[in-house]
């Protein structure tokens, strides 16, 4: 795993969080409650303690997914942010909201029972970029339009004058 700084936050840009540590244990979870979660097939991780976890911007909602677990998510946008234990522990931070989800590569899988029978195969599907080719106006038309939060601190968001139009 690289070292930091670990940065990240929403798709929208409301929330954001710096860690001031080196996360550990990364992981992919297949457990259903993840994979609803994210509305995904799998959920990445990693953890810092709570004191090392720090909101930068914003506020992060919670929804309580079960009576020990409760599951950090920007109002806003829904992006799926972090999970910890009502009872304390660490903070477990989704890897993909990291501004660099590169740096932290997922180490081991837990909740293989949940796991999709055709996950070990979807590394040798057909890949193509999304350069949408065949359709130029909308890529132009997205990227003139887009209100994805850079990867990368900002002092506000959205920018000075707003989005554009």
């Amino acid at each position: 795993m690289s070292e930091g700084p670990f940065s990240g936050g929403c798709q929208c840009g409301a929330v954001r969080y710096r860690l001031h540590e080196t996360p550990v244990n990364p992981h992919i979870c297949h457990c259903r409650m993840c994979q609803k979660a994210f509305g995904s097939l799998f959920a990445a991780f990693c953890c810092v303690p709570p004191d090392k976890f720090e909101i930068t911007r914003g506020e992060i909602a919670i929804f309580r997914s079960s009576d020990t677990s409760e599951r950090g998510f920007c109002r806003n946008c829904g992006t799926p942010l972090s999970i910890r234990d009502v009872d304390g522990g660490p903070v477990y931070v989704a890897i993909g909201s990291l501004d660099e989800p590169a740096k932290v590569v997922p180490a081991v899988q837990y909740g293989i029972e949940g796991r999709l029978p055709y996950f070990a195969a979807l590394a040798a599907l057909p890949g193509d970029v999304t350069t949408e080719q065949d359709n130029p106006e909308r890529t132009a038309a997205i990227a003139r339009t887009n209100h994805q939060h850079p990867d990368h601190d900002t002092e506000s968001w959205p920018p000075l004058g707003g989005f554009p139009s």
